[in-house]
């Protein structure tokens, strides 16, 4: 069976080790010796000033939305996995939708400022497939209509823009590390800014907003993460090189194989660095896409139609038309990529999809 991902996993022996340690020192939470080592290593590896490790992507997005204090409106992107939707919601703030743009599959700029009104607070845009959205565009919006800007960066764990790391940029980004995406720590994520104010107030948040054992500095949430997850983190973060060359070469053999279907991918923005965390395509028609995946779960091999169906369609938020989201979400298909796949994987399942199109 093949599955659309699958986790990347360390040597046994190395995770051990470092379980080994955590049973000596009985310290499995509460900012533990390992939590502390994987995030001097994360601002290391990615070229960052502060980083604070939580325990999922969700809970960072909620994160980012208290620290910044926000309220009424966010505008952001119906094209997105649904924590960034209802992390919004959850907040107690109304996502705005803003449509994409249909060569890069990210939020439209063009389309944001006509969307902001005087309950407008912030704009939440997520790098789409680790695809940097319009940054200069998007803050130079929100700079002058004094908006605040999170970037959902979930799949962008080694993407760089402008030769930076991606989730150095608006007032805070937050990152996945689930047991999904290229780098992992089991479950986890991360919130990022390169405000010291802002990240002061992110360290009471994720601690139930403790000061002290007998102080408190607000309300908080319980965001930490275990010592078991930074375990898993500190392995793999010694093949995260390995692996982003991995998915870079498998891309290739992907655009090799299936060069003559001309199909559509995302258009990755310029001055960007990659990270090729997955292979999206957009078929020609909806039945196409359907097709290939049925034909593919015969085979036992499951692509995943990703993201569909589109957010502003969930019962729970003021639906509005979003024909290009609805039009590519409707086509798009996230074919299996992950690090033990093999070139002789990779050829079966574009023989397949051939196939299927009877090229």
């Amino acid at each position: 069976m093949i599955n659309v991902t699958k986790p990347f996993l360390p040597p046994y022996q190395e995770y051990e080790k470092l379980v080994e340690g955590i049973w000596k020192r009985n310290w499995l939470t509460n900012n533990g010796p390992l939590v502390n080592d994987l995030e001097i290593k994360l601002k290391d590896y990615l070229n960052l000033d502060h980083l604070s490790y939580v325990s999922n992507g969700t809970i960072a997005l909620q994160i980012a939305i208290k620290a910044l204090d926000l309220k009424g409106e966010i505008i952001t992107t119906p094209f997105s996995y649904v924590a960034t939707t209802s992390s919004i919601v959850w907040e107690n703030c109304t996502p705005i939708f803003v449509d994409i743009d249909p060569l890069s599959f990210n939020i439209n700029h063009k389309l944001i400022e006509q969307a902001i009104t005087k309950k407008t607070s912030a704009i939440l845009a997520t790098h789409v497939y680790g695809n940097p959205c319009a940054i200069d565009e998007i803050e130079a919006i929100a700079k002058k209509h004094q908006l605040k800007v999170i970037y959902d960066a979930a799949h962008c764990f080694g993407t760089t823009y402008k030769g930076e790391s991606v989730l150095k940029f608006g007032d805070i980004s937050t990152i996945s590390f689930h047991a999904t995406k290229l780098y992992h720590t089991t479950e986890g994520g991360a919130i990022i800014t390169t405000d010291p104010k802002i990240l002061k107030s992110i360290t009471y948040l994720r601690n139930f907003g403790h000061v002290d054992s007998e102080t408190f500095s607000g309300i908080g949430i319980n965001g930490k993460n275990s010592e078991f997850h930074a375990a898993m983190g500190v392995c793999n973060l010694k093949y995260a090189d390995h692996i982003l060359e991995k998915r870079k070469e498998d891309h290739k053999r992907y655009d090799e194989c299936l060069n003559q279907l001309e199909l559509q991918k995302p258009l990755i923005a310029q001055k960007a660095g990659y990270n090729h965390a997955y292979y999206p395509i957009v078929f020609n028609s909806e039945q196409d896409c359907i097709n290939v995946s049925n034909e593919l779960n015969k085979n036992l091999i499951y692509a995943r139609r990703y993201f569909y169906p589109i957010l502003s369609n969930l019962d729970y938020v003021n639906s509005s038309p979003m024909p290009i989201a609805e039009d590519i979400s409707k086509r798009i298909l996230c074919l299996p990529l992950y690090e033990q796949i093999t070139p002789e994987e990779i050829d079966m399942i574009c023989r397949i999809i051939l196939r299927t199109l009877r090229y």
